[in-house]
């Protein structure tokens, strides 16, 4: 008799110690899920944009010429040689020879060797050799603002400028050497030719970030 009230006794005690178990487990998991939800639909804020921006600005990599030396075509007038090299001229990176065939001859000046940095450049069928020279470098001011445009979808605006180095000075729309040419010159060096604002106010610019798996970042293309 006495084994049997200890043994429904055992039974009734342990009875409450399961369900108080159950209920501490169902409220830490409750708070669990409400804290994933929250940070799951925490806005994006600008410190977390931050590298996130600097990372893609730094990806659209620099501001870079193309040109050639050697017998280079005038396939804007036959007469006289294409613009850039006009501006690489005027800038002392390349020499020009009087057209004739309607082709110039472009050869490397000692300061276009040393712009450069000792590049070599790549010789084709005809013996031109061809260089590409970075102007100019983009760099992040700073991250103005972000909108959500949805629970996972949000607009960063953010300010930006070129940084150029000294070849890129001479391609500056704003410096004397592009100044020398008339406007439609400088029209077309600026539409075609890479010459753009180096020393100018800086640039505001905005991009798309989404959030996938509670991380924030470029959405695929």
């Amino acid at each position: 008799m006495f084994e049997s009230e200890v043994e429904m006794e055992r039974r009734s005690s342990f009875l409450p110690m399961v369900l108080m178990l159950c209920l501490v487990a169902l409220i830490v998991g409750t708070v669990g899920y409400v804290v994933f939800q929250v940070r799951s639909r925490t806005p994006l804020n600008a410190a977390q944009a931050t590298p996130i921006v600097a990372a893609a600005v730094q990806g659209l990599g620099p501001a870079v010429i193309h040109f050639q030396t050697g017998a280079v075509k005038c396939t804007a007038d036959e007469t006289k040689a294409d613009l850039n090299y006009r501006l690489l001229e005027k800038a002392g990176i390349v020499k020009l020879g009087k057209p004739a065939k309607a082709s110039v001859k472009v050869t490397l000046t000692p300061q276009g060797e040393r712009l450069l940095n000792g590049q070599a450049g790549s010789t084709d069928k005809d013996g031109n050799v061809s260089y590409q020279a970075p102007l100019a470098g983009r760099q992040l001011l700073g991250v103005a603002g972000v909108e959500m445009t949805g629970d996972d979808q949000a607009r960063v605006t953010y300010n930006w400028k070129w940084v150029p180095d000294a070849l890129g000075d001479s391609f500056d729309a704003g410096g004397p050497v592009v100044k020398s040419f008339n406007m439609w010159e400088r029209q077309t060096l600026i539409s075609k030719y890479q010459v753009d604002f180096y020393h100018g106010d800086a640039t505001t610019s905005t991009l798309t970030l989404v959030r996938q798996n509670r991380e924030w970042k470029l959405p695929a293309r």
